[in-house]
């Protein structure tokens, strides 16, 4: 138990793998959940690297799955949250299925602050910890054919600040980090591979989750990962929002990928 322990969602593949492989190379247990079957085979990936590692399976949209996970650290002092589950939703608002939206919402937002709450109030009893949050530079655009997605990531965006105002004298650290499109699972399961954007040259996780780590460690409140993200963040704050939502139509409308 002399090790100290990180809770890492969404760490079956992409940047939460990147991201749990960071904490167990650099000396934490961990507890991990997804909610997908390959979180345990990710589980045993970190186990080779000396950590002792809880691997949950639950959905992360629910109360329910949150609670379960929280529960799997037994009581132990959580030293580094890094709150990453989230999934995307491709195509027009109005063609989607409502229910496949607001589990959008539910995991990018519900689930996420939930489970901040629950440890960050742990952290800040104990005046220790560091929380890391996966916002997006989707946050700062309206994302025609992802309106749902760049909506909640906007939330988590000005969520991460607000929180870090809040307990700023607690000891505890709470930083952003903006990651633009990222070579990962989520295109796949957001049903964007025929998009321009999902079949264009994407970041990689593990650079992504590097950069994050480095500024969680350094106490950063936000970091844009990739120097191409950060010129378009920073074009982004003095773009008008209806000039943003076309670069974005062009970008995320179907079939915008394709010859």
């Amino acid at each position: 138990m002399s090790r100290p322990l990180a809770i890492v969602t969404g760490a079956s593949s992409g940047i939460g793998y990147e991201l749990a492989k960071l904490c167990a190379e650099n000396g934490h247990d961990l507890v991990i959940a997804a909610d997908q079957s390959k979180i345990h085979e990710a589980a045993n990936d970190f186990r080779a690297l000396g950590a002792e590692v809880e691997a949950i399976e639950a959905d992360l949209s629910t109360l329910d799955g949150v609670d379960k996970l929280y529960a799997a650290a037994r009581g132990r002092p959580v030293e580094v949250l890094m709150a990453n589950a989230g999934h995307g939703l491709g195509h027009g608002f109005l063609d989607q299925d409502f229910t496949d939206a607001r589990h959008v919402v539910d995991t990018n937002i519900t689930g996420t602050i939930y489970l901040i709450q629950k440890v960050a109030r742990d952290m800040v009893a104990r005046r220790q910890g560091r929380i890391l949050i996966t916002g997006s530079i989707a946050g700062f655009m309206p994302g025609s054919f992802q309106a749902v997605y760049n909506g909640t990531k906007a939330f988590i965006n000005s969520f991460a600040f607000a929180l870090r105002n809040e307990i700023k004298d607690s000891g505890v650290t709470v930083t952003d980090l903006m990651p633009g499109a990222t070579e990962t699972e989520f295109f796949d399961r957001a049903d964007m591979e025929d998009t321009k954007v999902g079949s264009g040259k994407k970041d990689d996780p593990a650079m992504v989750a590097k950069v994050g780590w480095d500024a969680m460690m350094n106490g950063e409140g936000d970091v844009v990962a990739g120097w191409k993200n950060k010129l378009q963040s920073a074009i982004a704050n003095i773009t008008p929002a209806g000039m943003l939502a076309e670069q974005h139509r062009k970008q995320a409308e179907p079939g915008s990928g394709q010859a």
